[in-house]
């Protein structure tokens, strides 16, 4: 069978907005990508805003027992 001329094309990465649902207000954005995950306050200033962890880091870290986040 030949190639189709047109395909899906998926995205490289996925931005996600984080805030209040209630008001509205966002307070940042979480990007995911293939091979990390990065977050931008929404107040963030400068060249390289993001900040980012890579998967396996966070993969670590989220299976390292007695690991507490609060809000």
């Amino acid at each position: 069978m030949p190639a189709a001329k047109y395909k899906f094309i998926e995205q490289n990465a996925y931005d996600h907005k984080i805030g209040n649902a209630d008001d509205g207000t966002v307070i940042g954005t979480l990007r995911v990508k293939p091979s990390t995950i990065l977050w931008r306050p929404k107040r963030a200033r400068g060249v390289s805003p993001w900040f980012s962890v890579s998967l396996d880091d966070l993969t670590d870290w989220i299976v390292k027992q007695n690991n507490r986040v609060g809000k």
